[in-house]
Protein backbone atom coordinates (compact mmCIF):
# COMPACT_ATOMS: atom_id res chain seq x y z
CA UNK A 1 0.00 0.00 0.00
CA UNK A 2 0.81 3.63 -0.57
CA UNK A 3 1.59 6.60 1.69
CA UNK A 4 0.15 10.15 0.90
CA UNK A 5 0.23 14.09 2.12
CA UNK A 6 -1.64 17.10 1.67
CA UNK A 7 -0.83 20.62 2.48
CA UNK A 8 -3.68 23.37 3.12
CA UNK A 9 -2.47 26.95 4.18
CA UNK A 10 -2.96 30.38 3.84
CA UNK A 11 0.60 30.90 3.07
CA UNK A 12 2.71 28.83 0.57
CA UNK A 13 5.16 26.25 2.12
CA UNK A 14 8.66 25.02 0.50
CA UNK A 15 8.11 21.79 -0.55
CA UNK A 16 11.25 21.07 1.04
CA UNK A 17 10.01 21.88 4.34
CA UNK A 18 6.97 19.32 3.75
CA UNK A 19 8.43 16.39 1.75
CA UNK A 20 12.05 16.06 2.73
CA UNK A 21 13.52 17.53 5.74
CA UNK A 22 10.92 16.73 8.46
CA UNK A 23 12.07 13.44 10.20
CA UNK A 24 9.06 11.64 9.19
CA UNK A 25 8.16 13.01 6.19
CA UNK A 26 6.91 11.57 3.31
CA UNK A 27 10.13 10.56 1.68
CA UNK A 28 11.14 8.75 4.37
CA UNK A 29 8.25 7.17 4.96
CA UNK A 30 8.58 5.86 1.07
CA UNK A 31 11.67 3.70 2.64
CA UNK A 32 11.31 3.52 6.75
CA UNK A 33 7.29 3.47 6.82
CA UNK A 34 6.10 3.45 10.29
CA UNK A 35 2.89 2.27 10.04
CA UNK A 36 3.13 -1.00 7.28
CA UNK A 37 4.08 -4.14 8.61
CA UNK A 38 4.67 -6.12 5.52
CA UNK A 39 7.49 -7.37 5.46
CA UNK A 40 7.69 -8.94 2.73
CA UNK A 41 7.89 -5.80 0.66
CA UNK A 42 8.29 -2.76 3.05
CA UNK A 43 8.97 -0.37 0.84
CA UNK A 44 7.15 2.48 -0.65
CA UNK A 45 9.82 2.54 -3.49
CA UNK A 46 7.31 2.02 -6.70
CA UNK A 47 7.71 5.86 -7.78
CA UNK A 48 6.09 8.93 -6.73
CA UNK A 49 3.84 12.21 -7.28
CA UNK A 50 4.04 15.59 -6.09
CA UNK A 51 1.28 17.94 -7.42
CA UNK A 52 0.88 21.55 -6.44
CA UNK A 53 -1.09 24.86 -7.92
CA UNK A 54 0.97 27.71 -8.32
CA UNK A 55 -0.29 31.72 -9.34
CA UNK A 56 -3.69 31.04 -10.48
CA UNK A 57 -2.14 33.98 -13.44
CA UNK A 58 0.24 30.89 -14.66
CA UNK A 59 -3.23 28.41 -14.73
CA UNK A 60 -5.69 26.74 -12.37
CA UNK A 61 -4.60 23.60 -13.47
CA UNK A 62 -2.13 21.93 -10.61
CA UNK A 63 1.51 21.09 -11.80
CA UNK A 64 2.40 17.42 -11.39
CA UNK A 65 5.82 15.50 -11.00
CA UNK A 66 5.91 12.04 -11.28
CA UNK A 67 8.64 9.10 -11.59
CA UNK A 68 9.31 5.69 -11.36
CA UNK A 69 12.60 6.27 -9.45
CA UNK A 70 12.26 5.84 -5.58
CA UNK A 71 11.49 9.24 -3.66
CA UNK A 72 15.05 8.75 -1.76
CA UNK A 73 17.10 8.62 -4.64
CA UNK A 74 15.41 11.12 -6.90
CA UNK A 75 17.88 13.71 -6.85
CA UNK A 76 15.04 15.72 -9.50
CA UNK A 77 12.53 15.65 -6.60
CA UNK A 78 15.25 17.87 -3.90
CA UNK A 79 16.13 20.02 -6.71
CA UNK A 80 12.75 21.08 -7.35
CA UNK A 81 11.57 21.05 -3.61
CA UNK A 82 14.17 23.42 -2.52
CA UNK A 83 13.02 26.01 -5.39
CA UNK A 84 9.14 25.46 -4.91
CA UNK A 85 6.24 26.82 -2.84
CA UNK A 86 2.96 26.24 -3.10
CA UNK A 87 -0.18 27.08 -0.83
CA UNK A 88 -1.55 23.53 -1.24
CA UNK A 89 0.35 20.27 -1.70
CA UNK A 90 -0.41 16.91 -2.60
CA UNK A 91 2.49 14.25 -1.91
CA UNK A 92 2.05 10.28 -2.82
CA UNK A 93 4.57 7.59 -2.48
CA UNK A 94 3.21 4.29 -3.97
CA UNK A 95 4.01 1.02 -3.27
CA UNK A 96 1.86 -0.90 -6.20
CA UNK A 97 -1.13 -3.51 -5.84
CA UNK A 98 -2.48 -3.07 -9.19
CA UNK A 99 -0.89 -1.78 -12.64
CA UNK A 100 2.31 -1.53 -13.45
CA UNK A 101 5.59 0.55 -12.40
CA UNK A 102 5.48 3.23 -14.96
CA UNK A 103 4.48 6.81 -14.66
CA UNK A 104 1.13 6.90 -15.91
CA UNK A 105 -0.02 4.62 -12.69
CA UNK A 106 2.33 7.12 -10.40
CA UNK A 107 -0.42 9.28 -7.83
CA UNK A 108 -1.52 12.26 -7.94
CA UNK A 109 -4.37 12.20 -11.11
CA UNK A 110 -5.34 15.51 -12.72
CA UNK A 111 -8.17 16.40 -14.67
CA UNK A 112 -8.44 20.24 -15.21
CA UNK A 113 -8.38 21.62 -11.96
CA UNK A 114 -9.12 18.56 -10.18
CA UNK A 115 -6.35 16.70 -8.38
CA UNK A 116 -7.20 13.25 -6.81
CA UNK A 117 -4.77 10.48 -4.75
CA UNK A 118 -5.71 6.92 -3.08
CA UNK A 119 -3.99 5.12 -0.66
CA UNK A 120 -5.34 1.31 -0.41
CA UNK A 121 -7.28 -0.81 -2.82
CA UNK A 122 -10.37 -2.17 -4.65
CA UNK A 123 -11.07 -5.28 -4.39
CA UNK A 124 -11.75 -7.53 -6.34
CA UNK A 125 -11.10 -4.98 -9.18
CA UNK A 126 -11.34 -7.39 -11.95
CA UNK A 127 -14.89 -8.35 -11.44
CA UNK A 128 -15.96 -4.67 -10.89
CA UNK A 129 -13.75 -3.34 -13.93
CA UNK A 130 -16.21 -3.81 -16.54
CA UNK A 131 -19.61 -2.57 -14.49
CA UNK A 132 -17.80 0.76 -13.65
CA UNK A 133 -16.37 1.06 -17.24
CA UNK A 134 -19.78 0.91 -18.13
CA UNK A 135 -21.06 2.90 -16.15
CA UNK A 136 -18.88 6.14 -16.53
CA UNK A 137 -19.25 8.88 -19.71
CA UNK A 138 -16.62 8.36 -22.83
CA UNK A 139 -14.62 11.57 -21.47
CA UNK A 140 -13.68 9.97 -18.27
CA UNK A 141 -12.97 6.44 -20.29
CA UNK A 142 -10.51 8.26 -22.53
CA UNK A 143 -8.91 10.42 -20.10
CA UNK A 144 -7.71 7.08 -18.52
CA UNK A 145 -3.82 6.98 -19.50
CA UNK A 146 -2.33 4.12 -16.82
CA UNK A 147 -4.03 0.71 -15.25
CA UNK A 148 -4.32 1.39 -11.68
CA UNK A 149 -7.81 0.76 -9.86
CA UNK A 150 -6.93 4.03 -8.21
CA UNK A 151 -7.36 5.97 -11.65
CA UNK A 152 -10.45 4.35 -12.61
CA UNK A 153 -11.33 5.28 -8.99
CA UNK A 154 -10.69 8.76 -10.25
CA UNK A 155 -12.80 8.51 -13.71
CA UNK A 156 -15.95 7.15 -11.62
CA UNK A 157 -15.78 10.31 -9.17
CA UNK A 158 -15.42 12.71 -11.90
CA UNK A 159 -18.64 11.08 -13.74
CA UNK A 160 -20.16 11.75 -10.54
CA UNK A 161 -19.53 15.04 -10.03
CA UNK A 162 -20.91 15.80 -13.08
CA UNK A 163 -24.27 14.01 -12.69
CA UNK A 164 -24.41 16.29 -9.40
CA UNK A 165 -25.04 18.92 -12.42
CA UNK A 166 -21.48 20.46 -12.82
CA UNK A 167 -18.56 19.68 -15.66
CA UNK A 168 -15.64 19.28 -13.59
CA UNK A 169 -13.36 20.66 -16.79
CA UNK A 170 -14.98 24.36 -15.74
CA UNK A 171 -15.67 25.29 -11.74
CA UNK A 172 -19.07 26.98 -11.52
CA UNK A 173 -17.05 30.15 -9.63
CA UNK A 174 -13.71 31.40 -9.31
CA UNK A 175 -13.31 29.07 -6.13
CA UNK A 176 -13.87 26.20 -7.12
CA UNK A 177 -16.86 23.48 -7.10
CA UNK A 178 -16.76 24.24 -2.90
CA UNK A 179 -16.63 21.69 -0.29
CA UNK A 180 -19.56 20.46 0.11
CA UNK A 181 -20.10 19.75 -3.55
CA UNK A 182 -16.90 17.38 -3.96
CA UNK A 183 -18.14 15.85 -0.77
CA UNK A 184 -21.21 14.79 -2.18
CA UNK A 185 -19.41 13.43 -5.35
CA UNK A 186 -16.89 11.81 -3.16
CA UNK A 187 -20.00 10.39 -1.38
CA UNK A 188 -21.78 9.21 -4.29
CA UNK A 189 -18.61 7.60 -5.75
CA UNK A 190 -18.11 5.33 -2.87
CA UNK A 191 -21.73 4.71 -2.90
CA UNK A 192 -21.08 3.43 -6.51
CA UNK A 193 -18.20 1.34 -5.64
CA UNK A 194 -19.89 -0.36 -2.80
CA UNK A 195 -23.15 -1.24 -5.70
CA UNK A 196 -20.87 -2.98 -7.77
CA UNK A 197 -19.18 -4.85 -5.40
CA UNK A 198 -22.50 -5.98 -3.93
CA UNK A 199 -23.77 -6.99 -7.12
CA UNK A 200 -20.41 -8.80 -8.00
CA UNK A 201 -21.15 -10.51 -4.21
CA UNK A 202 -17.73 -9.50 -3.34
CA UNK A 203 -16.63 -10.35 0.21
CA UNK A 204 -13.09 -8.64 0.81
CA UNK A 205 -13.53 -5.20 2.52
CA UNK A 206 -11.69 -2.26 0.25
CA UNK A 207 -9.58 0.53 1.49
CA UNK A 208 -10.33 3.93 0.25
CA UNK A 209 -8.34 6.45 1.92
CA UNK A 210 -9.50 9.27 -1.17
CA UNK A 211 -8.04 12.91 -1.28
CA UNK A 212 -9.23 15.09 -4.08
CA UNK A 213 -9.17 18.73 -4.48
CA UNK A 214 -10.05 21.95 -6.72
CA UNK A 215 -6.85 23.91 -5.59
CA UNK A 216 -9.51 25.46 -3.20
CA UNK A 217 -11.31 22.67 -1.13
CA UNK A 218 -9.72 19.65 -0.09
CA UNK A 219 -11.76 16.05 0.91
CA UNK A 220 -10.46 13.23 2.25
CA UNK A 221 -12.13 9.50 3.21
CA UNK A 222 -10.59 7.17 5.93
CA UNK A 223 -12.91 4.40 4.71
CA UNK A 224 -13.43 0.58 5.24
CA UNK A 225 -16.41 -1.48 3.61
CA UNK A 226 -16.49 -3.49 6.20
CA UNK A 227 -18.94 -2.58 9.39
CA UNK A 228 -16.37 -4.77 11.32
CA UNK A 229 -12.73 -3.99 10.00
CA UNK A 230 -10.58 -0.98 10.80
CA UNK A 231 -9.78 1.29 7.74
CA UNK A 232 -6.09 2.55 6.70
CA UNK A 233 -4.60 4.85 9.42
CA UNK A 234 -5.39 8.19 8.38
CA UNK A 235 -4.19 12.04 10.77
CA UNK A 236 -4.52 15.08 10.09
CA UNK A 237 -2.88 18.33 11.87
CA UNK A 238 -3.73 21.90 12.00
CA UNK A 239 -1.82 25.56 13.58
CA UNK A 240 -0.51 28.58 12.81
CA UNK A 241 3.09 27.30 11.80
CA UNK A 242 4.85 24.20 11.12
CA UNK A 243 8.47 24.49 11.32
CA UNK A 244 11.86 22.87 12.36
CA UNK A 245 12.93 23.93 16.16
CA UNK A 246 16.10 21.57 16.03
CA UNK A 247 18.43 20.95 13.74
CA UNK A 248 18.29 17.87 12.29
CA UNK A 249 14.66 17.67 10.87
CA UNK A 250 12.79 18.14 14.50
CA UNK A 251 9.85 20.04 13.16
CA UNK A 252 6.82 20.64 14.92
CA UNK A 253 3.62 22.07 14.62
CA UNK A 254 2.75 25.86 16.09
CA UNK A 255 -0.75 26.88 17.23
CA UNK A 256 -0.44 30.34 18.81
CA UNK A 257 -4.13 30.68 19.20
CA UNK A 258 -7.64 29.57 18.23
CA UNK A 259 -7.59 29.95 13.93
CA UNK A 260 -5.30 27.90 11.68
CA UNK A 261 -3.22 29.17 8.71
CA UNK A 262 -2.56 25.22 8.08
CA UNK A 263 -3.61 22.09 7.96
CA UNK A 264 -1.81 18.79 6.75
CA UNK A 265 -3.96 15.18 6.47
CA UNK A 266 -1.40 12.17 5.93
CA UNK A 267 -1.16 8.84 6.45
CA UNK A 268 1.34 8.71 9.07
CA UNK A 269 2.21 11.61 11.14
CA UNK A 270 5.62 13.80 9.84
CA UNK A 271 6.53 14.28 13.40
CA UNK A 272 6.81 12.32 16.55
CA UNK A 273 5.29 15.43 18.65
CA UNK A 274 1.84 13.32 20.11
CA UNK A 275 0.27 16.88 20.55
CA UNK A 276 0.11 17.47 16.73
CA UNK A 277 -1.85 15.29 15.34
CA UNK A 278 -5.39 13.74 15.27
CA UNK A 279 -6.96 10.24 14.32
CA UNK A 280 -9.84 10.72 11.85
CA UNK A 281 -11.89 8.60 12.84
CA UNK A 282 -12.60 5.18 10.62
CA UNK A 283 -15.72 6.01 8.15
CA UNK A 284 -15.46 9.18 8.25
CA UNK A 285 -15.17 12.25 5.46
CA UNK A 286 -12.67 15.14 5.93
CA UNK A 287 -13.42 18.53 4.47
CA UNK A 288 -10.80 21.46 4.10
CA UNK A 289 -12.48 24.96 3.45
CA UNK A 290 -10.17 27.82 3.47
CA UNK A 291 -8.50 26.46 6.89
CA UNK A 292 -11.70 25.25 8.72
CA UNK A 293 -11.29 21.25 9.11
CA UNK A 294 -15.25 19.59 8.98
CA UNK A 295 -15.74 15.94 9.75
CA UNK A 296 -18.51 13.90 8.68
CA UNK A 297 -19.47 10.12 9.08
CA UNK A 298 -20.05 8.35 6.39
CA UNK A 299 -23.64 6.91 6.99
CA UNK A 300 -24.19 3.79 5.00
CA UNK A 301 -24.45 0.09 5.40
CA UNK A 302 -20.91 -0.37 7.23
CA UNK A 303 -21.64 2.51 9.57
CA UNK A 304 -21.24 1.31 12.83
CA UNK A 305 -23.39 2.98 15.12
CA UNK A 306 -22.32 2.12 18.65
CA UNK A 307 -19.51 4.19 19.84
CA UNK A 308 -17.95 1.21 21.89
CA UNK A 309 -17.28 -1.13 19.39
CA UNK A 310 -13.72 -2.09 18.66
CA UNK A 311 -13.21 -2.53 14.88
CA UNK A 312 -10.59 -5.16 14.08
CA UNK A 313 -7.00 -4.33 12.64
CA UNK A 314 -6.41 -8.09 10.91
CA UNK A 315 -7.82 -6.99 7.61
CA UNK A 316 -5.54 -3.83 7.59
CA UNK A 317 -2.51 -5.55 8.99
CA UNK A 318 -2.99 -8.25 6.65
CA UNK A 319 -2.76 -5.75 3.41
CA UNK A 320 0.43 -4.43 5.39
CA UNK A 321 -0.84 -1.11 7.18
CA UNK A 322 -2.19 -0.20 10.63
CA UNK A 323 -5.58 0.61 11.43
CA UNK A 324 -4.79 2.61 14.63
CA UNK A 325 -1.96 4.26 15.73
CA UNK A 326 -0.55 5.29 18.43
CA UNK A 327 -2.89 7.94 20.35
CA UNK A 328 -2.31 11.63 20.95
CA UNK A 329 -4.05 13.72 23.15
CA UNK A 330 -5.79 15.49 20.85
CA UNK A 331 -6.69 12.14 19.44
CA UNK A 332 -8.15 10.79 22.27
CA UNK A 333 -10.50 14.08 23.08
CA UNK A 334 -11.81 13.50 19.55
CA UNK A 335 -12.72 10.70 20.58
CA UNK A 336 -14.27 10.95 23.98
CA UNK A 337 -16.76 14.53 22.32
CA UNK A 338 -17.54 11.86 19.60
CA UNK A 339 -18.41 9.35 21.61
CA UNK A 340 -20.38 11.61 23.37
CA UNK A 341 -22.45 12.52 20.65
CA UNK A 342 -23.17 9.55 19.29
CA UNK A 343 -24.58 8.55 22.85
CA UNK A 344 -26.90 11.71 23.15
CA UNK A 345 -28.04 11.10 19.44
CA UNK A 346 -28.77 7.12 20.07
CA UNK A 347 -30.64 8.04 23.30
CA UNK A 348 -32.96 10.75 21.36
CA UNK A 349 -33.74 8.87 18.54
CA UNK A 350 -32.65 5.07 18.40
CA UNK A 351 -33.74 4.10 15.02
CA UNK A 352 -31.13 7.29 13.49
CA UNK A 353 -28.02 6.87 13.30
CA UNK A 354 -26.54 10.77 12.52
CA UNK A 355 -23.64 10.47 15.45
CA UNK A 356 -20.07 10.07 15.19
CA UNK A 357 -18.05 6.54 14.91
CA UNK A 358 -14.83 7.09 16.25
CA UNK A 359 -13.38 4.15 17.46
CA UNK A 360 -10.87 4.41 20.08
CA UNK A 361 -12.14 4.42 23.46
CA UNK A 362 -13.87 0.97 24.55
CA UNK A 363 -15.81 2.94 27.28
CA UNK A 364 -18.31 5.76 26.23
CA UNK A 365 -16.85 8.89 28.39
CA UNK A 366 -19.27 10.45 30.73
CA UNK A 367 -20.25 14.35 29.72
CA UNK A 368 -17.63 15.81 32.64
CA UNK A 369 -14.81 14.10 30.87
CA UNK A 370 -15.35 15.21 27.86
CA UNK A 371 -15.61 18.97 28.78
CA UNK A 372 -12.20 17.64 31.20
CA UNK A 373 -10.90 16.38 27.60
CA UNK A 374 -12.21 20.36 25.85
CA UNK A 375 -10.30 21.73 28.67
CA UNK A 376 -6.85 20.62 27.95
CA UNK A 377 -7.57 21.04 24.40
CA UNK A 378 -7.02 25.00 24.98
CA UNK A 379 -4.30 24.46 26.63
CA UNK A 380 -3.03 23.76 22.75
CA UNK A 381 -4.95 26.28 22.05
CA UNK A 382 -7.43 24.06 19.01
CA UNK A 383 -11.06 24.41 19.37
CA UNK A 384 -13.13 21.34 18.53
CA UNK A 385 -16.74 21.94 18.43
CA UNK A 386 -19.17 19.22 18.17
CA UNK A 387 -22.45 19.33 15.79
CA UNK A 388 -24.59 15.84 16.02
CA UNK A 389 -25.93 14.61 12.81
CA UNK A 390 -23.80 17.68 11.27
CA UNK A 391 -20.12 17.27 11.07
CA UNK A 392 -18.54 14.60 13.31
CA UNK A 393 -16.53 17.82 14.09
CA UNK A 394 -15.01 21.21 13.19
CA UNK A 395 -11.54 22.64 13.66
CA UNK A 396 -12.54 26.54 12.98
Amino acid sequence: MCRFLVYKGSNPILLSDLILNPTHSILTQSYDSRLRLDRRRPHNGDGFGVGYYTSPELSDEPCIFTSTTPAWNCVNLARLAKKTISSLVFAHVRATTTGALSESNCHPFAYGSLMFMHNGHLADFNRIKRKLVSSIRDEYFLMIQGSTDSEWAFALYLDTLESLGVDPMNPPTKNGFGHTLLRQAMLGTIERLNKFWAEAGTDEPSLLNFAATDGHSVICTRYVSSQTDEAASLYFSSGTRFHEYKEGGFYRMERHDRGQDLVMVASEPLTFERGDWVTVPTNSILSINKQTVLIHPIIDQYYQANPSYTRSTAFAESKGMVGQGPETELGRAAAAAAAAAAVTTATAAASTASASTNIINSTPPTPSSVVSELERLAIIQTQIQIQVGEPLFSLM
